[in-house]
């Protein structure tokens, strides 16, 4: 018998049965998005907003004088810098890596409570689709961070296909089309190939900050700020690089499988 497979007759089975209740997702206590507590801030300061790298956090003053405090978690790299600069805990790390969301709007943290109006979210467009969905994924012009950790997916670990979701290697075969990278203007005409070559009903993906808004290369000579404006995005995962589990819960969440935890800003509140 070969050694590789009495070693795994030995190991036995591998992969979670997560997203099942009570089990383990492979990510616990990896730090992940800052949490924002905007009634604990100082109101003349702004030590967040200096040390954010892609301006994520904003503060803007209102015409009576107020600080108000933004927070787009599309543009978040999970740096930890806000939590560290910040001098009244308004700011804290927390484990809430899981920020899937249809709409962009639900990205945003607002202390004004305004949210804006989002794409309408056509449920019934991936009815046939919830046990069987095949994805294309394109690189944009990643660093690698998003496409070592798209890998996982495949390993015994997580095992997607026992989900029912596959990576296909053609766009006329696929439904969804993933995209991870900044989107260089060199790929723009590509991505739109792409798309066009895939059956309808067919739905878009950003995977990662630099997908959702450009991330820290966004604005750059390169590139532009993400997929927004190029095609039409159906599903939003931050994350720099977003984590597998994170993933999974996202695309489950796309499918109706899950509910979506991010909403306003907020996640699970």
């Amino acid at each position: 018998m070969p050694f590789w497979t009495f070693f795994g007759l030995q190991k036995g089975k591998a992969t979670t049965t997560w997203p099942g209740r009570d089990h383990q997702s492979g990510q616990e206590g990896v730090l992940g998005m800052p949490r924002f507590t905007p009634d604990q801030c100082d109101s003349a300061c702004n030590e967040c907003a200096a040390v954010c790298p892609t301006t994520a956090i904003t503060v803007h003053v209102g015409q009576s004088g107020e600080q108000r405090l933004e927070v787009d978690y599309g543009r978040c790299v999970a740096c930890q810098l806000c939590v560290e600069a910040c001098p009244t805990e308004a700011v804290t790390a927390s484990f809430d890596w899981a920020f899937g969301a249809r709409n962009r709007s639900d990205l945003v943290l607002s202390s004004s409570n305004e949210a804006a109006p989002g794409r309408p979210n056509a449920s019934e467009s991936r009815k046939g689709f919830r046990r069987s969905l095949h994805i294309r994924h394109v690189d944009a012009g990643s660093c690698n961070g998003c496409e070592s950790e798209l890998q996982a997916l495949n390993n015994p670990f997580y095992n997607l296909h026992r989900l029912g979701i596959f990576f296909t290697p053609s766009p006329r075969f696929a439904d969804l089309l993933l995209v991870a990278g900044p989107v260089t203007y060199a790929m723009h005409e590509p991505l739109k190939r792409a798309y066009e070559a895939m059956p309808a009903p067919r739905w878009v993906m950003a995977m990662g900050t630099c997908a959702v808004s450009g991330g820290v290369a966004g604005g750059g000579y390169a590139c532009g700020n993400g997929l927004e404006g190029i095609l039409p995005v159906d599903l939003y995962l931050p994350g720099c690089p977003p984590n597998p589990a994170a993933m999974i819960q996202a695309l489950l969440m796309f499918l109706d499988r899950m509910p979506q935890q991010a909403k306003g800003g907020r996640l699970g509140e």
